[in-house]
C-alpha cells in the first residue's frame, strides 16, 4: 500500500517526467498506451524526432478534438499530428529503421520488468485491441535503449518490478531504465537503482512495493 501523504504521479505527469530526460536530437519510438503521451510533453525548445512503426517520422502531439485527421494515426490507432519536416513511408521501411539500430530510444509499457532488465509486455487477452506481442519484440532488440513507463504496482497491489518475470518475455535483458508513478529506476548489473522518488516516499516504503532488491543510485 502506498503510504499516507504520498501522492503518486498521474499518467500525464509520468509521461512529462520521462520526456524531460530525452536528449536533443534523439529518434524515439513510443509504444502503445501511456508511452504515446510522451509526445505531448517534449519541451518546446528541444528537437526530438518521434517515430511510429506504422510509418511516421516526425510525429507531433495529439490534435485538438476539432482538428483530427482520421487518416493520420499512430501504431495504436490514435490520432496524431505531424511536425514540420515529417516523413511518411512504408511499414517495411519503418521496421528496417528499427531492426537496423537507427532508433535511439523506445518507450514501452510493461506488465513486469525483472532486475536484470528482462521485459514482459505481451498483450495476451483476445479482448484487447492489440493482441499478441506486436512490434514490441522488434523494438526491444532493435532500439539502442528501452525505457519503461508503467504503474509501480498492479491494480490489486502486486509489484511489477520483480526478480524474475512470471509472464512470457518480450525480450531478455532489454530494459535500461524504468519510470513509474512512484520512482525513476536504472537497471544496473546489481539490479534496480533508485534515481528519484516522489516527495515523501522513503526507500523502505518503495521497497515494500517492489519484489526485487533496491539500492540508491550513486550521484
Amino acid at each position: 500500500m502506498i503510504p499516507a501523504g504520498v501522492t503518486p504521479l498521474d499518467r500525464p505527469q509520468m509521461a512529462a517526467r520521462l520526456a524531460r530526460d530525452i536528449p536533443e536530437g534523439w529518434f524515439v519510438n513510443l509504444g502503445v498506451g501511456v508511452p504515446t503521451q510522451v509526445a505531448d510533453h517534449i519541451p518546446a525548445d528541444r528537437e526530438v524526432i518521434i517515430h511510429s512503426e506504422n510509418g511516421i517520422l516526425g510525429m507531433g502531439p495529439a490534435p485538438a478534438p476539432d482538428a483530427v485527421d482520421p487518416w493520420l494515426v499512430n501504431a495504436g490507432k490514435k490520432a496524431v499530428t505531424l511536425l514540420k519536416g515529417a516523413a511518411l513511408f512504408h511499414h517495411a521501411d519503418s521496421f528496417a529503421m528499427i531492426r537496423g539500430g537507427h532508433i535511439d530510444l523506445c518507450v514501452l509499457g510493461a506488465f513486469e520488468v525483472a532486475a536484470n532488465g528482462d521485459l514482459a509486455n505481451w498483450t495476451t487477452s483476445s479482448n484487447d485491441k492489440t493482441p499478441a506481442v506486436g512490434g514490441a519484440m522488434d523494438l526491444a532488440v532493435g532500439a539502442k535503449r528501452i525505457w519503461i513507463l508503467m504503474e509501480h504496482v498492479t491494480r490489486d497491489g502486486k509489484p511489477r518490478l520483480v526478480e524474475h518475470c512470471s509472464y512470457p518475455l518480450t525480450a531478455p535483458g532489454a530494459v535500461t531504465r524504468v519510470y513509474t508513478n512512484l520512482a525513476v529506476l536504472d537497471v544496473t548489473p546489481s539490479g534496480f537503482a533508485v534515481v528519484e522518488m516522489v516527495p515523501g516516499l522513503t526507500l523502505d516504503a518503495l521497497q515494500a512495493l517492489t519484489a526485487a532488491p533496491l539500492v540508491m543510485a550513486s550521484s
